[in-house]
This record gives C-alpha cells, sequence and structure tokens, in this order.
C-alpha cells in the first residue's frame, strides 16, 4: 500500500478500541478456506529468499512464477500474454526521493534500461451463460519495496502484511471459487508496480485481459493479515463505502465488512482500486490495516501475521466475490464516482 505519509501522521496515533470477534462466515456454514492454506502463501512470499520483492528484481521474478503455478494448480484459466504472465514494461526514472520507475511501452521492452516484470491474470469462467460474459475483478499487488537500509541489523522489507497477506487472501478465495465457479467470470489479477504507483494495475487497464466496458466491480485486498482494533478480528473494511452500493451489498448479505474507520486517510485513492474506480468500474479495496509500525520495516515479517483472523478474512473475501459475481452489478451513488479533478 503506497501509504508513507499516511503512517507518518498516524504514528502514535492509533486508537485502541475493544472489539467483539467476528461471527462465522454464516450460521453453520464450514470455512472455505484452510488456515494452512494462506499460511505457506504468506511464508513463501515474505520470506528472505525473495529479498522483498521489489518490482524489476529476482525476487519479485521467483514469486511471479510461484504465483503462476499456484494459479495452475488452483483451475484457473490462463489469460495473459503467455499463459499467466502478463509482461509488464518499465523504465527508470529519477522521483523525488531518488531513483523510481515509470511505465514504459511495450516497444521498448527490448531497450538496454527496460525493466521487465510481470501481472498474473487467471480467470474463473463464469457458470451462467447470460451472465458469463460480465467480470468481477479480484485482485491484489505482489511487489513490495525490496531491500533498503538495516534496522536492527535486517535489511530485508519481507512485506508480510502488505501484501503478501493479500495476495495469499485473492488466491485461496480463487481456489474456493473454481470449484464452484459463480455466475459472472472472475478475473484474478495479481499486479507488479503498486509501490511505484500502481503502475501494474495501469498497465492492465490499457491492455484488459477481459473487456472492461464488461467489467462490473473490481474488489481489491490490501493488508489484511491483523485486526484492526477499531474494527475487530476476522471482520474488514472497506474503502470508499458510501461512493457505491458494494458496501451495502456485502452487508446485506450478512458478511462482516464495515465502513473505512479512518476515512480522513483517503484510502479509497491509495490502492489499485483508484484507477478501476478513474474508468467508471465500481472499486473498493478489502483491508484490515490498523496503522501497525511495520509498515514498509524489515518487521513486517511472517511471524506478525495473525494467521487465525487472515484464513477467516480469506473466507470473507471468497463470499464477498461471490456476491458480486452473482448478484445485481453495483453501481455508485451521486458524487461517488471519482474523477481527475476530484478523486
Amino acid at each position: 500500500m503506497s501509504l508513507a505519509r499516511v503512517v507518518r501522521l498516524a504514528a502514535g496515533c492509533v486508537l485502541l478500541a475493544g472489539c467483539g470477534s467476528a461471527p462465522a462466515p454464516s450460521s453453520g456454514a464450514e470455512s472455505l478456506v484452510a488456515t494452512d492454506e494462506v499460511r505457506e502463501i504468506v511464508g513463501v512470499l515474505a520470506a528472505d529468499s525473495l529479498e522483498g520483492r521489489r518490482t524489476g528484481t529476482p525476487g519479485s521474478a521467483r514469486a511471479s512464477r510461484f504465483l503462476a503455478e499456484r494459479m495452475r494448480r488452483y483451475g484457473l484459466e490462463p489469460a495473459g500474454d503467455s499463459g499467466y504472465f502478463q509482461r509488464v514494461t518499465y523504465r527508470p526514472a529519477q522521483g523525488p526521493e531518488g531513483e523510481t520507475l515509470r511505465l514504459g511501452s511495450p516497444d521498448s521492452a527490448d531497450t538496454a534500461d527496460a525493466v521487465v516484470d510481470y501481472n498474473l491474470v487467471g480467470l474463473v469462467r463464469g457458470s451462467d451463460h447470460s451472465l458469463r460474459n460480465e467480470a468481477v475483478v479480484l485482485g491484489a499487488h505482489f511487489d513490495h519495496i525490496g531491500i533498503g537500509k538495516p534496522v536492527e541489523g535486517d535489511s530485508i522489507n519481507n512485506g508480510a502484511d502488505d501484501d503478501a497477506s493479500g495476495v495469499a487472501t485473492v488466491l485461496a478465495a480463487a481456489r474456493a471459487l473454481a470449484k464452484d465457479p459463480p455466475k459472472r467470470t472472475v478475473v484474478v489479477l495479481l499486479t507488479s508496480g503498486e509501490e511505484y504507483g500502481v503502475l501494474g494495475t495501469q498497465w492492465y487497464l490499457e491492455r484488459p485481459r477481459f473487456p472492461l466496458d464488461s467489467t462490473v466491480a473490481d474488489l481489491q485486498v490490501e493488508m489484511v493479515g491483523r485486526p484492526d482494533t477499531l474494527v475487530g478480528a476476522g471482520k474488514l473494511w472497506l474503502t470508499g463505502f458510501e461512493r457505491s452500493t458494494m458496501g451495502e451489498e456485502l452487508s446485506a448479505a450478512g458478511l462482516p465488512v464495515v465502513a473505512d474507520p479512518r476515512p480522513e486517510f483517503r484510502f479509497f485513492e491509495r490502492s489499485d482500486n483508484i484507477v478501476f474506480a478513474m474508468r467508471g468500474i465500481p472499486a473498493h479495496t478489502l483491508s484490515s490495516y490498523g496503522l501497525h509500525r511495520d509498515y514498509h520495516q524489515p518487521s513486517d515479517e511472517v511471524e506478525r501475521i495473525d494467521f487465525d483472523h487472515l484464513a477467516r478474512v480469506a473466507d470473507l473475501v471468497t463470499r464477498a466475490a461471490r456476491v458480486l459475481a452473482d448478484g445485481p452489478r453495483p453501481s455508485w451513488k451521486a458524487g461517488g464516482r471519482p474523477t481527475p479533478a476530484t478523486p
């Protein structure tokens, strides 16, 4: 999540509120996600051997191969340029804080300074013949910030919460949905380049693997590895809840999804959903980020993930994706759709 300024403003200001745990997914319902499954995925993505998954590095390449293999194992239909891989071309540039990346062009991929990485795209093809040509995007970014200055001897920013937790959740949901496909198609989109300004998602939107005019909603999952003390374990908050009917649809289905408890930080604009929203597609992010101090630090380690919470919210995300893929199209409320001038 691209939130550096937010965390600096919020440090030391986290409110602790006693919140009860979320109820079971539904009355008598069996969980759709195993704790061991999400634990394994987070453990691989946040391992030191992946060196923080910075876009364009060998660690990111290893992550993308692992994710493609998971998509294959889970039975997703390949939807990239080559199998599950959608090639993304970046170019180095100088930013206010030093070297950064910008999007390149497809014909610049073979130039000397090109940086090549990938998005991963797979489909759960819809089961309803009248609705399978519409899609819901379910996404998360798999990149992180790589190796940085040592903190207490550790220089690898593993990104267990940001956003290995979200990727594990999306993959677990994809596996469950593939076993029993919903009515609409689900596009499972795992992107690179988010930490440089949601670049991988921008690339996808310029070169969609499913028509955008048939994409009815986008649901991103970001930093869900620990409970937010303002919301409670097993619950998630939705960015921009008041902007569209999506949040109300999820809540009406009995899912423990609430409005973002910190709207002053404008999280709606700070994740991959925003570029879908700018295209007019109802798009939001589910999160349980409680402003913990490990954001963009080497201390964002696997050991700090609450895997009971993560498995519960992965089940929640599975059910949320099904609500969107089976139910009415979400729509913007008056004044809710962002525009370039007024995000």
